[in-house]
Parts: structure tokens; C-alpha cells; sequence
């Protein structure tokens, strides 16, 4: 339940983790091993209900990209929270596998929607240039790129995707589906265990979008692209061939950002509207 909550449940806020090597995405999917349908089912379990309870989350993140600051709702009847809320996340710890962790249960505010209130979504993609390869201890989760990587290009390459676009070059199109976001910011730096990290903040991200990004600015990293090359293909709204969509695995959900109590009608609103761009000027 994504909307209003029914008479006699109450709307509870997930903030939760996991490692998504060994699933195929957020989504329940019938025969596959996935975040929502572990925590639908443990909740299921420690409720001791007949039924589940569906999952809504902030975002629908991919087979085999992990999460950090995941957010997620679900409405439980009242007198299931009255029971058991101080001790749900205790329990959920007893029967849930150890690649997914929830870490607060919490009864949420009015109008709380984990999808539709965000304002924001934070990712970390990282990647090693060492021509050894990747830290065994960090294979999970950190890709190979071997070829060295000029970190300033990739920055100058990225400032010109910032703002309000049509991001169709860089998403996998869903019949219905808008591609229109804002990019708030999106940057790289080498840490100093020469990991390569990009962080990218948006309103909301479209399929495959944070993947192919990533996948543009390592191009001009490398040095087979100049850094305009990706504002280009952002004009051009159409898929280019030579944009790859990078793995899964060096992808992680940073953080999930809500307005205030009394801005989450309102942002829920302006989430559910179909966005289009400002006509250009004649």
C-alpha cells in the first residue's frame, strides 16, 4: 500500500541494507532470490501472520547492486506495531539472512510515502585502476577499469550533465515512463587507497541511468572520449552504442533524503506528476 493508510494499520519506516551480490534485484520475483521478498517474508514470520505485507521502497535497485541507506514502507495492522514495534528490529535480525540487515523500525509520519516523498537519491560507484586489479577483500564490490584514469577529465566531463534533462541517452526505456530528471550533483575523487569513487545525487534516477553514466565518464577517464563527448550524447536523447552499462556490483546506494513533516503531502504530489521540459525558445 502506496497510497493512504487504511483504517487500522500503521505506517512503518524501514531504513535498512544489503549486499546484492546474491540477489536478483529489490523486486519480488517468482522463482528468484530478491531483498523485498526476504524482508516480505520475514516480516511475514516474526508477525506471525497468515499473509504478507508488500513493500514499498525508495528505490528499485538492481540485481546485484548493494545498498547502504535503502528506505522502505510498510503498513502493519495496529495492533501488530502495538505489540511487537520495539522489538521488530531484534527480531527481523533473528530471521533474516545475514546479507540484508534492517537497522530502524520506526512508526512514520503522516503522508510518509519511501517512494514518492524522497527529494533525493545518493549513489557511490567505485573503481580500481591498479594494474594488479581489485583488493580480493573488495572484489564485491568495486570494479576493474584497466586502464588509468584521468579523475580531473571525468569531473570536467560530468559538470556538463548537471541540471534538468531528458536522460533517454543514458536509461533503458519502460513504456510510459518519463526519462526527465534533475542531476544535483555528480563528481569523482581517488581516495587515498587509490579507489576511484563517483558520487551522484538526483531527484530520482531512471533504469540503468547511474550505470550508464558511469560507464560514459570512464571512457573519458581512459582517454577514448574527449570530456564534452557525454554531453553530446545527453543532447542527442537517443541510445549510443558505445555508452556501456557498467556492472552492478561496484554500486551502491548511499542515502535517501525526505523534506520535512509538513512538506511530504506536498512532495508527494509533485512526484506522482508526468514531467516534461520547458518548451525552448523560438
Amino acid at each position: 500500500m502506496s497510497g493512504e493508510v487504511a483504517d487500522g494499520y500503521v505506517r512503518v519506516r524501514l531504513d535498512l541494507a544489503y549486499d546484492g551480490r546474491e540477489f536478483s534485484g529489490w523486486a519480488r520475483q517468482e522463482g528468484l532470490r530478491t531483498v523485498q521478498g526476504e524482508l516480505e517474508e520475514a516480516l511475514r514470520i516474526v508477525t506471525r501472520s497468515a499473509r504478507a505485507f508488500e513493500l514499498t521502497v525508495a528505490g528499485r535497485t538492481d540485481a546485484g547492486v548493494h545498498a547502504r541507506g535503502q528506505v522502505a514502507h510498510v503498513d502493519l495492522p495496529a495492533g501488530v506495531w502495538a505489540e511487537q514495534g520495539e522489538q521488530l528490529v531484534r527480531r527481523l535480525a533473528g530471521r533474516l539472512p545475514q546479507d540484508v540487515r534492517v537497522w530502524r523500525a520506526e512508526r512514520a509520519p503522516a503522508h510518509f510515502d519511501a517512494r514518492f516523498s524522497a527529494i533525493w537519491r545518493r549513489y557511490a560507484y567505485r573503481v580500481c585502476d591498479h594494474p594488479g586489479g581489485v583488493d580480493p577483500l573488495q572484489r564485491g564490490h568495486v570494479l576493474w577499469h584497466n586502464w588509468p584514469l584521468d579523475v580531473a577529465a571525468m569531473n570536467e566531463a560530468a559538470r556538463l550533465l548537471l541540471g534538468e534533462h531528458d536522460f533517454a541517452a543514458y536509461c533503458k526505456r519502460r513504456e510510459g515512463a518519463t526519462t526527465i530528471r534533475t542531476l544535483q550533483a555528480l563528481s569523482w575523487e581517488r581516495r587515498p587507497d587509490g579507489i576511484v569513487e563517483g558520487r551522484v545525487q538526483a531527484d530520482a534516477f531512471c533504469h540503468n541511468m547511474v550505470r550508464s553514466l558511469v560507464g560514459a565518464l570512464l571512457f573519458v577517464g581512459d582517454g577514448h572520449r574527449p570530456p564534452d563527448w557525454p554531453a553530446k550524447v545527453l543532447g542527442a536523447r537517443v541510445r549510443d552504442s558505445a555508452v556501456h552499462v557498467v556492472r552492478p556490483h561496484g554500486l551502491t546506494l548511499e542515502e535517501v533524503a525526505y523534506p520535512p513533516r509538513d512538506r511530504l503531502a506536498a512532495r508527494n504530489r509533485e512526484a506522482r506528476q508526468r514531467r516534461s521540459l520547458p518548451e525552448a525558445a523560438g
